[in-house]
């Protein structure tokens, strides 16, 4: 459930300009600040399934976003060519190996 809830969270990030509103309020309401569907439905004066509802399609819709735009993705391979790169410097008690850095950074380059 963490490792869900952390990716809605990225997604979230990445494409809530493209949501509407009110689905906007409910994901916030539900993944940043860890409301129960109970209390959105509360707090808007719907059903607890109407809530659910809605952040299950939201849900959907993030995942479709990534499907086509892979920002997220692409976050994650930055993040992993950054570390790449630090790992390379933080060993370079040799002599320093310009090309692997090199290679890394064409790499960042390319995923934008």
């Amino acid at each position: 459930m963490l490792e869900k809830t952390t990716r809605m969270n990225y997604l979230y990030d990445f494409y809530q300009s493209l949501l509407t509103p009110k689905q906007r309020s409910y994901m916030s309401l539900y993944y940043l600040d860890d409301h129960s569907l109970g209390e959105i439905a509360e707090e808007y004066n719907i059903s607890r399934q109407a809530v659910y509802d809605n952040i299950k399609r939201t849900e959907q819709m993030l995942e479709q976003y990534e499907e086509k735009l892979l920002l997220f993705q692409k976050f994650q391979e930055r993040q992993s060519l950054v570390q790449q790169m630090k790992d390379e410097v933080e060993k370079a008690e040799t002599p320093f190996n310009g090309q692997t850095l090199l290679a890394l950074i064409e790499s960042l380059e390319k995923l934008d």
